[in-house]
């Protein structure tokens, strides 16, 4: 059961990343202002979603993990500390900074590097997302058994 937790809230983690992402970055190519601010106000809003899904992830993860000497799991934590901190200390201080910066019309340079920084950010979470995934499904498969053909 545990697993299955672990792979819904981390398969949620990685969605709710690539949509903030592409929302974003198609904001900023294709959108006004209006459409901007309306993201950055969603993206927020969308941290209700994300935060308790990467809190799930990361827990449920390092509980399956505990005692595994696996160089796979001892990445996949290693990945989890980066993306944690990735989200601590630029993507949630971002989004808070540009969604009260898009609602106060304020788009300047400042807010062009905040929002750079952003997506470089983000792309590196759902790099990071994706390979732990890719790990956990390999972790779940069945070795393949070599064994002499039959004679």
């Amino acid at each position: 059961m545990k697993t299955k937790i672990h792979a819904a809230a981390g398969v949620v983690a990685l969605i709710t990343v690539s949509a903030f992402w592409l929302s974003t970055a198609t904001a900023e190519l294709l959108g006004d202002t209006a459409a901007i601010a309306t993201v950055k106000n969603c993206v927020l809003a969308g941290m209700a979603v994300l935060i308790p899904a990467m809190i799930i992830a990361g827990a449920s993860g390092f509980s399956l993990g505990k005692g595994w000497k696996s160089p796979v799991v001892a990445r996949k934590k290693w990945r989890m500390r980066i993306i944690a901190a990735n989200g601590l200390l630029v993507l949630v201080p971002s989004a808070f900074l540009l969604s009260s910066f898009a609602a106060a019309g304020r788009f300047d340079n400042f807010f062009m590097i905040v929002q750079t920084i952003e997506l470089v950010a983000g792309a590196t979470n759902i790099a990071l997302l994706s390979l732990n995934m890719r790990d956990g499904l390999s972790l779940r498969r069945k070795p393949l058994r070599l064994t002499a053909p039959a004679r």
